[in-house]
């Protein structure tokens, strides 16, 4: 496996219908608006399906959720002890923090993709990792609108003093987009790369999580196929420092509504184009 040699950067144009992407905790676990009533998708939230999608694809993961252990590990600090290549370094006349982080970036894929900060208590390590691949925070192209329904929960948590009698109904509050497109980008550094590892063939696992990453993420607030990736658009350059800034290619991509179109209602009421770059070609993959 090589070491990626070259820069990449990347965009991926998704859509959500009738369904929460992200919700904010802070807002009543409202889908995520910026002051300007645009949505957002948190890039914790977009590296977190891309963590599941590489688990699903076999690679080792060292931030997992708890509901999609793979390992008998309860915490990142499990996981990380039960480690003999890293803990190797962590203590005693052996210890090494170079060594010990390389270690790390060997033993999982989403470190030496993302990262990792390595600092427990009562350890004597406290490692940094800086990834290469960054995301940036998903918006949507025009304003969302937001519908809340109101809930209940008519069944016996528990059993009440008296068990013929049912308790009082539990209230809650469910919130959905009812249509939006958004767009994110991202870049992988090849500087970044040259230290953790990374390679052309982890460029490649990273591609495939972000055209496939709404697969087995089905939740009671996005129901299958209430999440899509339309399209994914990847750059390769020809070189470790790239043609052309990121925030220029990533400028290339206009996502807006056609002519005529008032509101948004499908993927299909908004033009998609891309102006060319000179000598930096794109690369397009559909969604799944």
């Amino acid at each position: 496996m090589s070491v990626l040699d070259h820069k990449i950067d990347f965009a991926v144009v998704l859509s959500v219908r009738n369904a929460n992407p992200n919700g904010d905790p802070l807002n009543g676990n409202r889908p995520r608006q910026n002051y300007d009533g645009h949505g957002e998708i948190s890039d914790v939230c977009i590296k977190r399906k891309i963590r599941n999608r590489l688990q699903d694809m076999g690679e080792a993961i060292l931030v997992q959720s708890d509901e999609r252990r793979s390992d008998g590990y309860r915490s990142i600090k499990e996981r990380v002890d039960a480690n003999a290549e890293v803990t190797e370094f962590a203590k005693g006349k052996k210890q090494n923090n170079e060594l010990y982080a390389a270690a790390a970036c060997n033993a999982w894929m989403d470190v030496r993709s993302f990262g990792q900060v390595f600092a427990f208590s009562g350890s004597e390590v406290s490692v940094g990792i800086r990834g290469p691949v960054s995301i940036h925070t998903a918006v949507s192209v025009e304003p969302i609108d937001i519908t809340s329904m109101q809930i209940t929960k008519s069944v016996n948590a528990v059993t009440p003093k008296d068990p013929n009698k049912k308790s009082s109904d539990t209230m809650g509050m469910k919130h959905r987009v009812d249509f939006g497109v958004y767009v994110f980008y991202g870049s992988i550094n090849t500087q970044l790369a040259e230290k953790t590892g990374f390679t052309s063939e982890d460029a490649e696992k990273i591609r495939e999580a972000l055209r496939t990453l709404f697969e087995n993420d089905t939740s009671s607030a996005r129901p299958d196929g209430s999440m899509e990736v339309h399209h994914l658009y990847w750059w390769e350059h020809s070189s470790k420092l790239g043609q052309y800034s990121s925030a220029k290619v990533h400028r290339s991509l206009e996502v807006k509504l056609k002519d005529g179109v008032s509101e948004g209602k499908s993927i299909d009421d908004y033009s998609i184009t891309v102006t060319p770059l000179e000598g930096l070609p794109v690369q397009e993959y559909a969604g799944l």
